[in-house]
């Protein structure tokens, strides 16, 4: 029963999710984009590759979830969805899919912007990690999450170039004191 009740939250979770993006991109619309990091978008292939991997059914006969382990699952989904709401609601009109500046972009540091540099990917890996640990067999989950954080590296460089190049000391400033995705890892 915990075991239904921990995928129906995580695919709740996941449409509140996507609906953060959907209104940002609605937020977004309209907006030039200047300055493209397109390598940015290999790095979004590598964290598909690791959703992938999260999600294969690949389990061995017998294969069942801990209790603890769907508890966390129900706890990380929603506040994975609740920080994506945040931090698209924070970054507004600047929001892109893939790493991009517009004319007017503006060096976002307020809300989640002031604990981490990229809280869409926490959140990203968030809903991972409940993704995870409410269906992944441990080698394939495991897999996952290091694809995941290569292409959040990837991603993350592409973009703090453009943040670099256009913000020069202000950037690496905020850069000086704020981590990136993984709160308290510098």
């Amino acid at each position: 029963m915990l075991q239904t009740i921990a995928v129906v939250e995580l695919v709740l979770c996941w449409m509140v999710w996507i609906l953060a993006f959907v209104q940002a991109r609605k937020t977004a619309a309209g907006q030039k984009k200047v300055v493209r990091a397109p390598g940015s978008k290999w790095g979004i292939a590598v964290q598909g590759i690791g959703f992938f991997l999260t999600y294969v059914g690949v389990r061995p006969v017998g294969f069942h979830k801990s209790a603890a382990s769907l508890i966390a699952s129900m706890i990380l989904a929603p506040l994975a969805a609740a920080l994506a709401w945040a931090a698209t609601r924070h970054l507004g009109k600047q929001w892109r899919y893939e790493a991009a500046l517009s004319e007017d972009h503006d060096l976002v540091q307020t809300g989640p912007y002031s604990l981490v540099r990229h809280p869409i990917y926490l959140s990203m890996l968030g809903m991972l990690l409940a993704a995870g640990t409410a269906l992944s067999w441990w080698p394939m989950f495991l897999a996952g999450v290091i694809f995941f954080l290569i292409g959040s590296e990837i991603r993350i460089r592409a973009e703090e170039h453009l943040l670099s190049d256009r913000f020069g000391p202000a950037f690496a400033a905020y850069r000086a004191k704020v981590p990136a995705y993984i709160p308290f890892l510098r």
